[in-house]
């Protein structure tokens, strides 16, 4: 069989892997940038409770993902380490997202509280058993970066087909949530067909693991424990995490500011979301190559500090400079682009630290905890982001000049500070390709000299 280190992927494998990213992605927009203002503005709740809400349910999510990780590692159903979960969470997941996206004519809190939880458990189920399976289809360096780009990419031009619709939704008589719930139903129609595909076409190629006849306390914590050991895995983490926090609290409030802050009506906002994942997307094979002439860290630190430069010029802009806005869209999806292709790619490296530092196979509960840490920042900025803006005054019924003026501050200068602190943290980042080299080396020499042994033991 074929060295891992080295191993490339064949176009047809690779196009059955990155399908479902596509489909996976299609609920994004609704989600986490519609779904705020459907449910506080547009339902009543209140921006405050739904921000109470949904950071409620997304840190009851974050405690699934390193229990799915560790279950995904350590069991298997005939041979399948990944494959079962994302079966079993791309149905549950299905239930929740049109339970959210349509509901009754009367809801409450509690309505979106629970069905948000079943939407992001099967998410989970998904995403960590996926997210860790690309990272073991290959052991190469640039390998790697090559199909977090190609997924991450997919995923985006399902973002796009996504803003597509809302933005001609108008023209089609369409309301908002009419819109939302026709791309709920192409989701749930197209994963029935794609991911059937990639669970019968993408090879495993995983480590073989001893299955227990059940998850002990003790294993779960000690896998865990792990991550306090493994320094670039904290570090890589941290940045993460910030940078989320950064990404997480435009996002949380990027139609509200459309709205007030711009001017922007309900016909042209969805052109500006268009325009920033378009962007995203063109800008990936940018980042790549750059990602091989200055490393995957320094790319994305350059990434980060680019999207800072843009978000700094946002109060400077007068209401309804829409071409102005624009043009930051496309800078800021530029920089998306490298962080939804670059740090996986990082995280896939660490991994390969890890079971070099440690002798362990860990990928599904690092890949848990970099899932949980996502969802964790985003839980954090829809928490902060909605209830502080309301504290401070803002009312989007009647809102005041001081208050559209806490609304761009929250929405353009707090990502700012927050995402140059990550730069910080992530610049000296210690495993290169130099250094990767050096891993799977010792890796490759590592697995030679067991299989050589267990072939004289036998």
């Amino acid at each position: 069989m074929k060295d891992r280190a080295h191993i490339k992927l064949s176009l047809r494998v690779l196009l059955a892997y990155i399908l479902p990213a596509f489909v996976i992605a299609l609920p994004t927009i609704p989600v986490y940038i519609h779904l705020p203002a459907l449910y506080g503005i547009k339902f009543g709740l209140g921006l405050a409770t739904v921000g109470f809400v949904l950071l409620a349910a997304r840190i009851f999510d974050t405690v699934s993902d390193p229990i799915v990780g560790i279950l995904s590692d350590r069991l298997n159903f005939h041979g399948a380490h990944r494959k079962p979960w994302i079966a079993l969470g791309s149905i549950i997941a299905a239930a929740g997202l049109l339970k959210v996206l349509n509901p009754p004519p009367v809801i409450d809190s509690s309505y979106l509280l629970c069905w948000s939880i079943v939407l992001y458990t099967g998410w989970t189920l998904v995403a960590v058993p996926y997210l860790t399976w690309g990272a073991e289809l290959s052991g190469d360096y640039n390998e790697r970066a090559r199909i977090t780009s190609w997924r991450e990419g997919s995923a985006l031009i399902g973002i796009l087909f996504t803003g597509a619709i809302s933005a001609i939704a108008p023209s089609l008589g369409w309301d908002q949530q009419e819109a939302l719930i026709k791309i709920s139903w192409f989701a749930i129609g197209l994963g029935a067909f794609s991911i059937p595909i990639m669970l019968w076409t993408v090879p495993d190629k995983s480590k073989k693991r001893v299955a227990s006849p059940r998850l002990k306390t003790t294993v779960y914590i000690s896998n865990l424990k792990t991550i306090f050991y493994n320094k670039p895995f904290l570090l890589l983490l941290s940045a993460w995490f910030i940078n989320g926090l950064a990404n997480g609290i435009p996002a949380a409030l990027f139609l509200i500011y459309l709205e007030h802050g711009l001017g922007a009506n309900h016909e042209i906002r969805p052109l500006f979301i268009l325009i920033y994942f378009l962007s995203a997307v063109t800008a990936i094979p940018m980042w790549i190559y750059l990602s091989r002439i200055f490393g995957k860290h320094r790319a994305w630190c350059w990434a980060m500090i680019l999207a800072s430069a843009a978000f700094i010029t946002v109060p400077i802009i007068p209401p309804e400079s829409f071409k102005l806005f624009a043009t930051i869209c496309i800078i800021t999806g530029m920089a998306l682009g490298a962080d939804l292709a670059l740090p996986p790619a990082i995280q896939a490296d660490v991994v390969d630290y890890d079971r070099w530092r440690f002798n362990e196979e860990r990928a599904g509960v690092q890949f848990a905890i970099w899932g949980m840490s996502t969802k964790l920042s985003l839980a954090i900025a829809v928490g902060l982001a909605l209830p502080g803006l309301e504290a401070l005054g803002f009312n989007p019924k009647d809102p005041t000049t001081d208050g559209v003026n806490y609304l761009v501050a929250i929405y353009s200068l707090a990502p700012v500070l927050i995402k140059i602190s990550a730069v910080v943290l992530i610049w000296r980042f210690p495993i290169n390709k130099k250094k990767h080299g050096i891993i799977t080396q010792s890796l490759k020499r590592s697995h030679l000299k067991h299989k050589i042994k267990r072939e004289n033991a036998s």
